[in-house]
């Protein structure tokens, strides 16, 4: 004898089985933000909208950047996490708020891993350790060395977090015992540094560029694993006797939990087509971000790396948040 199946289930279930290629055919079909958790004009904020702007032109609906700065990228992450899992909520993200924060903080809000589906790596900010030129030390080695010969005595200015833990992963990795010296921000830790108040720096490449190629400052050494060509001529840290020596400041988008992953998938797709645009490259480049790229299982092994990396470093050093 036959099973007959009721002609209401047939029509349900065609229906339902294209409803995931269909929605990713339609999305978007309204306006979408992506939440910078920085203020206005920052490099987070200026790559945000650089990206917004071409996903606009692509995409046929309005994306636009609103900034909800605060806790050190708390506030606004949280605000990512909390908002609609239907892909018209964004988040920046970047190595604070989705990589040392939660290590920082005795809560942030949301969680980095469990409260995010990640769509596309975006850029690499690489750091820099530069020097009034006037300091003895032109090298990482012979800064140690420096250090070494006054324990204590030589003074790093460091303009945020990522830059106090990457001081404390270079004291760790190379025993230079070097002070650290907090700063608000970057604009009057280099002028400081180039008014030979304090010896050393440690920036990102962004803040540091035009005063290095204005000779105000020289580099002793890039963060990255192998030489770039965004500071061309600096040896990396890692080919200066520090082996595996790699720490960059990163950005990523992300949505909240539950997305469909048919939108990840479409925005995974044309967030990579834009950031291979040769004038996207060009923008990111001048800014001193490398383009980034990739799925978003990569950017989610990428996340769990980072956080494996940087909770031992935050607590051995005693770090917090400001």
């Amino acid at each position: 004898m036959k099973s007959r199946i009721p002609r209401r289930a047939v029509l349900l279930t065609a229906c339902l089985l294209p409803a995931g290629a269909a929605l990713a055919q339609t999305y978007p079909t309204q306006t979408a933000r992506i939440i910078v958790p920085y203020q206005a004009g920052q490099g987070t904020d200026v790559v945000a909208r650089y990206v917004a702007e071409e996903l606009t032109k692509s995409m046929g609906q309005t994306f636009y950047v609103e900034n909800k700065p605060g806790a050190g990228g708390n506030i606004g992450a949280e605000a990512g996490a909390r908002a609609a899992p239907d892909g018209y909520t964004l988040t920046m993200g970047t190595n604070a708020t989705h990589g040392m924060n939660e290590f920082l903080y005795p809560s942030t809000g949301f969680s980095a891993e469990k409260d995010f589906v990640p769509i596309i790596l975006v850029g690499m900010l690489p750091m820099v350790i530069a020097a009034n030129p006037t300091f003895a030390a032109n090298s990482v080695q012979e800064m140690v060395a420096a250090a070494r010969a006054k324990p204590d005595k030589i003074d790093v200015a460091l303009p945020s977090t990522t830059a106090r833990i990457v001081f404390e992963l270079l004291k760790e990795r190379t025993g230079a015992p070097l002070f650290g010296v907090p700063y608000k921000g970057s604009a009057t830790a280099m002028t400081e540094v180039m008014g030979g108040q304090v010896p050393l720096i440690v920036d990102t490449i962004t803040a540091l560029r035009s005063h290095l190629e204005a000779g105000k400052l020289k580099a002793l050494g890039i963060t990255t694993l192998k030489p770039s060509d965004l500071l061309a001529g600096v040896k990396p840290v890692a080919e200066q006797g520090v082996p595996g020596f790699e720490t960059t400041a990163w950005l990523a988008l992300y949505v909240p939990q539950g997305t469909p992953s048919s939108v990840v998938g479409r925005l995974n797709a044309e967030v990579a087509r834009i950031l291979a645009l040769p004038e996207m490259r060009q923008r990111l480049l001048k800014l001193g971000f490398e383009p980034g790229g990739g799925t978003p299982s990569e950017l989610a092994a990428f996340g769990s790396r980072e956080r494996d990396k940087w909770g031992p470093v935050i607590k051995a050093a005693g770090l917090r948040g400001d």
